[in-house]
């Protein structure tokens, strides 16, 4: 199964693999997006996918509003690697072309 059938663009992904880490409140995902875009997401883009991750199964969020990856989440974000890596064989050649 193809990781884009399953999640939005890299949104999602991005979302998986940042909580892969640790659990992060709505907020804390956002300034990280800040730390690797560049720019904050607004909520209006964060919390719609962070709701259709929930009812996907693949995060699930406590009583102080922290959000975790599930297994089932692990599962796809295991997907979503391999078809990113398979994708992005060349990234070590792309990082050089940047700078």
């Amino acid at each position: 199964m193809k990781c884009s059938a399953n999640m939005k663009g890299y949104l999602s992904f991005l979302i998986l693999w940042i909580l892969h880490q640790k659990g992060m409140k709505g907020s804390e995902i956002r300034t990280e997006f800040e730390k690797r875009k560049g720019k904050k997401p607004s909520p209006g883009t964060i919390y719609p996918a962070l709701k259709e991750l929930r009812e996907r199964g693949w995060i699930r969020v406590d009583e102080h509003k922290t959000y975790f990856l599930t297994e089932e989440g692990e599962e796809r974000l295991k997907v979503g690697c391999k078809s990113f890596c398979q994708t992005f064989y060349d990234v070590e050649d792309m990082f050089d072309f940047c700078k």
